[in-house]
């Protein structure tokens, strides 16, 4: 294979996440997976002698997304919850398909809140297995980028199918907490709802003891968040983002603003469950009751992220795909949910891109500047007016394949 030329994508538009107006006739220089320049298409300069020139004409760049809320190694559909039982080669298997969908899709970070647990054929020992794609991927261009949470951990009798590490008191809590950080967890997901909807699973000193574990070695913390009782403890135990909250109240989220505290948003599947009543025969989302009931969930949830907005608590999109029923290339989804819940189209996409680097500490995640990584894609449309252009992915900038031909 050879040596990836000097590429100029010629005459684009440019989608700034941070403001709501595209920059047009844009020229960017990339050159070993990094921007030189970005120039006015009218003032290129001089060009390497080499140069490979994209007609970019028509489309618009934007930064490579986050997907702050995902599942690498499971499937999604309506029988996620099936899936991880199955063997774990099969969901390694899965893993390598969800990173090529999510490339194609313009995603290039995704943050794995939880994967099952399986034995590692490399020492013996047993731990999520997210970790062992995060390996896989780290030296190849082509796969997104991971942050890996481990395994979920929950109390008994809440998460089904034998998902999660179970922990019914502090101690326990504070052990599964040092044992996933041991493994090599980049951060730690805790499962705040409990076995009954008006009972968060642990105190909020049990929490804040997690907390403090993990940020005393450089780690941070997320938390399910289905209801309102555990995100209370979540957020005054010091958790740094919630995942979902699908029920939060005005005080919740003005706490959560003052300090800091991310929300984590996946207003999408309540999406796919409505799509579902028309493509199974499942109960849970044919029947009535169950379209009540999600219609109802999904209402609920809708306000909350609308509150956290107003409240001004910094919002990162999820899919939720695989530990969900969204697949991975659906971040474009939730854009669209952010904008049904009062966001401007321009801000929604910034959910995805840079308040999704800002949630992992990576600041070149979801921006375009010259030095940086040549992390972005190409759409037709404008993304910060129109968030379904972002279905609409054209080239993306970090893929390569072999060049054929002289």
């Amino acid at each position: 294979m050879t040596a990836p030329r000097p590429t100029v994508y010629r005459d684009a538009a440019l989608a700034d996440p941070t403001g709501p107006s595209l920059r047009k006739g844009v020229s960017l220089l990339v050159d070993a997976g990094r921007v030189v320049w970005i120039r006015p298409s009218t003032d290129e300069g001089d060009l390497p002698p080499n140069v490979h020139i994209i007609d970019a004409g028509g489309s618009t760049v934007v930064p490579g997304m986050v997907d702050a809320h995902s599942h690498v190694t499971l499937p999604g559909g309506s029988h996620w919850i099936d899936r991880g039982a199955d063997p774990p080669e099969e969901l390694l298997e899965v893993a390598e398909n969800n990173g090529d969908l999510l490339g194609r899709a313009g995603v290039r970070w995704a943050r794995d809140v939880g994967s099952p647990l399986a034995f590692d054929p490399r020492d013996g020992q047993r731990r999520a297995l997210a970790l062992r794609v995060r390996e896989r991927w780290r030296s190849d261009p082509n796969r997104p980028r991971i942050r890996v949470a481990g395994t979920w951990i929950g109390h008994s009798g809440v998460l089904t199918g034998g998902l999660a590490i179970e922990a019914d008191d502090g101690p326990a809590l504070l052990k599964a907490a040092s044992t996933q950080l041991d493994d090599g967890a980049d951060f730690l997901k805790l499962y705040l709802d409990g076995a009954k909807k008006e009972e968060a699973p642990w105190s909020t000193e049990d929490v804040r003891a997690v907390v403090e574990l993990a940020h005393g070695r450089g780690a941070k913390v997320t938390a399910h968040s289905g209801f309102l009782v555990g995100a209370r403890v979540g957020i005054d135990a010091g958790v740094d983002s919630l995942e979902h909250g699908f029920e939060l109240d005005s005080d919740a989220v003005a706490k959560m603003a003052r300090q800091g505290t991310f929300l984590v948003s996946t207003l999408a599947i309540f999406r796919s469950w409505a799509s579902f009543a028309q493509t199974t025969t499942l109960p849970r989302f044919v029947s009535d009751e169950g379209r009540e009931r999600i219609a109802r969930r999904r209402e609920r949830a809708i306000e909350s992220v609308h509150l956290a907005y107003r409240a001004g608590v910094r919002i990162a999109t999820g899919t939720d795909f695989g530990g969900g029923s969204l697949r991975a290339n659906h971040l474009a989804w939730e854009v669209e949910a952010l904008v049904e819940a009062g966001l401007q189209p321009w801000e929604a996409l910034s959910s995805a891109t840079v308040r999704g680097g800002e949630l992992l500490g990576e600041p070149d995640a979801g921006r375009i500047v010259e030095g940086g990584p040549a992390d972005f894609f190409l759409v037709h449309g404008d993304p910060l007016t129109d968030p379904s252009a972002l279905w609409r992915v054209w080239r993306v900038a970090w893929l390569t394949a072999p060049r054929r031909g002289p």
